[in-house]
């Protein structure tokens, strides 16, 4: 009898596949975060980078006489508002890198997505990243260190409970926009609340849901680090008219590509790489005193038995 064919009846995955058109997707980043600090603060533009706060002299205080109905024959009360002779001035900080792209590879592959536009997004998502985290902490302008001795408040027993927050509320009583905390200080202050009963309630921005306390949204960036198992919560008064938080930036910039974002090409070297410069350009400003407070000591690991 002849034997069986080994031959295959039908065409099989393997040679089909390279016949198929894959469908891909953009280079992934797991860093990417929704980045809520810089969407909610209001941004203002400076000239020549550097934004000047002018402030009152609280000594000018004393010298300030108002009356409420004087009599007709008393003098008129006087005043002087006197301003500091050394105001603060904030220099905008770059947050810069560079890239090299290899100019075969960049017109060899690309199809369907272009190599450079990739390459310079992910890393435009990467600088966007660092300007939050120096926005939080850099040593010069970040909210953390930019905030006055008299607006720090210790947690009364390490966690993070209702009675605390309302104690931050206190210091930043006017017109408070949002707090701001790291999510696992988040999740430690939904665990006291529900451990007392009082869940917080929650309220949608941007589409995406937050829980509040006082009304006041809680805002969750990684960026407030962990140490030793405590971090820290931030609030906000925020805008110049409210005499608040404002992050500052730069405008037409050459090369600009987003708000004080710009992209330039510095040139093709010897081994066809080509070079582009990115920079971002950003800081932050606090007008009064009052406008941040921060509670400190917020231990996060703290949980609850229920019975």
């Amino acid at each position: 009898m002849p034997e069986a064919s080994s031959a295959p009846r039908t065409l099989g995955a393997g040679a089909a596949r390279n016949l198929a058109n894959t469908t891909k997707t953009p280079p992934q980043w797991v860093g990417v975060t929704p980045r809520w600090l810089v969407s909610l603060l209001p941004w203002t533009p400076v000239e020549a980078g550097t934004y000047r706060v002018n402030k009152v002299k609280e000594a000018g205080e004393a010298g300030i006489s108002i009356e409420c109905s004087p009599s007709d024959s008393a003098d008129l009360p006087s005043a002087v508002v006197d301003y500091d002779d050394q105001p603060r001035e904030y220099t905008l900080s770059t947050v810069t890198t560079t890239i090299d792209v290899q100019t075969r590879i960049s017109d060899l592959y690309r199809s369907p997505m272009d190599q450079v536009r990739e390459q310079l997004a992910v890393l435009i998502e990467m600088m966007k990243e660092r300007q939050e985290r120096e926005l939080i902490n850099n040593a010069n302008y970040g909210l953390l260190n930019s905030v006055a001795p008299a607006m720090r408040v210790a947690t009364r027993a390490g966690a993070p409970t209702p009675d605390d927050l309302d104690e931050l509320i206190t210091r930043v009583w006017k017109e408070p926009a949002f707090f701001l905390a790291h999510p696992r200080a988040i999740a430690a202050f939904g665990r006291e609340c529900t451990y007392r009963g009082v869940p917080p309630a929650t309220v949608t921005l941007f589409g995406s849901p937050f829980i509040t306390w006082r009304g006041i949204p809680i805002i969750p960036s990684d960026k407030l680090d962990i140490s030793d198992g405590t971090s820290n919560i931030l609030l906000l008064r925020t805008g110049e008219k409210k005499r608040g938080v404002v992050g500052l930036f730069q405008p037409g910039l050459p090369g600009e590509v987003s708000p004080s974002l710009s992209i330039r090409l510095m040139g093709i070297n010897q081994r066809g790489a080509a070079s582009y410069l990115v920079s971002l350009y950003c800081s932050a400003a606090v007008l009064t005193e009052d406008a941040l407070g921060v509670l400190e000591n917020v231990h996060v690991g703290n949980y609850h038995e229920y019975k």
